[in-house]
């Protein structure tokens, strides 16, 4: 086992052709050339692995490799590929190398969740994600870098250090999936799994300049990840899994491929997710919330956001930009959101802390400290509250996507920001055209829409005058992830998607 972000080389190393032909390959392309032969999936893997060596210390995105344990799974995959018998059972992925955010467990690979304690953990079990994803013949090489239990919207923490956004290595990849953007943006892998409770998979995908698909909560599980300790089963609320890459093709094969009952319930249970609801901009109906006065947006941005609709109602999609659901009022989600999240997250206290954390909010409105951290204070009969107002917003969005599709919302308020990691993180500011704005800013937009369990889909939608990435994230009616998938697909094939960073 190697730690990446102690070695690697520069960006005068030479990663080698094959490793500069094939890392933009998508997913789906890169197996579909392994299926033919014209490449084993050896030779990918140590193409990977070149093209991490060669660059990734500009980065420090990709954390810790294990390529002896990857090569030994590329090596029996290449004589299963020569076996009449063997080659028939191989997965749609097989052979494709891939790198997974440190959170998730992955057998034999160190798996540290950016936490010092658990800096020399190795996970012996696979994520239900992770496992699924081999089972369709991946390859994991690597794992990928995160802030300390994956608990900030930018990727940095004391045993791997900070990891440089690719577009400009000043910036944050965003967190917390943060290294598994940067990974994709780099050329280092073609398929990520992301984890999202607060725009963990939407932020970095934003940030990076990729694709990132939040499923609706529950259709993906979430067993094995880091947060709770390890062999926790317990699936947070708000919280989800998902899939990350360059693509929607990649995305939505990659969610199909991880959907679906974990063993607790496939005795019974089998998900299908249904159809989209529009495969053309002809006849989709789109509602815009391009900005807000709670939570402002980048100018370029909402404008960026008006444009895209502009060109769906050009192919025959019908745009509002006025349509909200009945009642609605973005700062009461927001409280709402803040307070459900902490109640998520209030595992990583302990009881003394939150006792101490409840007195002190008695005497003042906010405490300095992580996100939701007032959250995590809240009695059970608080939390059943909150919950009711979740589900009276859930109700209204339902009744909303009866008469839309989709809605096309910003991400984050601003492009990538600049390595910000001052104490405490409730007092870190960003700037929002010109303006300074709270850091947590950073998860109104997403929390929106996790509070409700709606699936979203994160798309590119072209460059800053910064020159930096711009997205939008497509919000859809709960478990409808294949129209919020079918519409990101339309905004790629307009203009929007990945491009890759100057340099790479």
């Amino acid at each position: 086992m190697t730690t990446a972000a102690d070695g690697g080389g520069t960006a005068a190393n030479e990663a080698g052709p094959l490793a500069d032909d094939i890392a933009y390959l998508s997913a789906l392309d890169l197996a579909r050339r392994l299926r033919r032969g014209e490449l084993s999936a050896v030779e990918a893997l140590e193409a990977a692995a070149a093209r991490v060596e060669a660059r990734n210390r500009e980065l420090n995105v990709v954390v810790t490799e294990d390529l002896d344990l990857a090569r030994a799974s590329a090596a029996e995959i290449d004589a299963a590929r020569i076996d009449p018998a063997r080659s028939a059972r191989l997965g749609p992925l097989a052979g494709v190398p891939i790198t997974i955010k440190d959170s998730l467990m992955v057998a034999g690979f160190r798996t540290t969740s950016g936490a010092t304690e658990l800096a020399d953990h190795v996970a012996e079990v696979d994520a239900v994600s992770v496992a699924r994803l081999k089972a369709a013949g991946a390859v994991v090489f690597a794992k990928t870098n995160l802030p300390r239990y994956a608990g900030d919207v930018q990727s940095y923490n004391d045993v791997f250090g900070t990891s440089n956004n690719p577009w400009n290595p000043q910036r944050s990849v965003g967190g917390s999936s943060g290294g598994s953007a940067g990974a994709l943006a780099a050329g280092f892998t073609p398929l990520e799994i992301g984890s999202d409770i607060a725009g963990s998979i939407r932020n970095p995908a934003a940030m990076c300049g990729v694709v990132g698909h939040k499923p609706s909560y529950g259709v993906v599980p979430g067993r094995g990840q880091i947060p709770g300790p390890p062999g926790t089963l317990t699936q947070a609320d708000i919280a989800v899994i998902g899939p990350m890459a360059r693509t929607v093709d990649d995305c939505e094969a990659a969610l199909d491929l991880m959907a679906g009952p974990d063993d607790w319930q496939a005795t019974a249970w089998s998900l299908s997710i249904p159809p989209p609801r529009r495969s053309d901009p002809s006849g989709l109906r789109v509602a815009v919330l391009a900005d807000d006065p709670y939570c402002p947006v980048d100018r370029e941005i909402s404008r960026a956001i008006l444009a895209t609709a502009e060109r769906l109602a050009e192919e025959g999609a019908i745009v509002d930009t006025e349509a909200r659901p009945e009642g609605f009022d973005f700062a009461k989600a927001d409280r709402t959101f803040l307070t459900l999240l902490g109640g998520a997250m209030c595992g990583g206290y302990t009881r003394a802390e939150i006792e101490e954390m409840a007195e002190r909010l008695r005497e003042v409105d906010r405490l300095p400290g992580g996100l939701g951290i007032e959250g995590a204070t809240i009695r059970h009969r608080q939390w059943l509250s909150a919950n009711e107002s979740r589900l009276q917003l859930r109700a209204r969005w339902r009744a909303f996507f009866e008469r839309w599709d989709v809605v096309l919302a910003p991400i984050s308020p601003t492009v990538a920001i600049p390595h910000d990691h001052s104490e405490p993180m409730s007092e870190r500011v960003i700037s929002v055209a010109g303006r300074p704005r709270p850091y947590t800013d950073q998860m109104r937009w997403v929390g929106l829409f996790g509070l409700v369990y709606l699936p979203a889909t994160a798309i590119p939608i072209g460059l800053h005058t910064s020159g930096l990435p711009m997205a939008l994230q497509v919000v859809g009616p709960f478990l409808e992830d294949r129209t919020t998938l079918a519409v990101a697909r339309m905004i790629e094939r307009i203009g929007g998607g990945f491009v890759r960073p100057p340099g790479w």
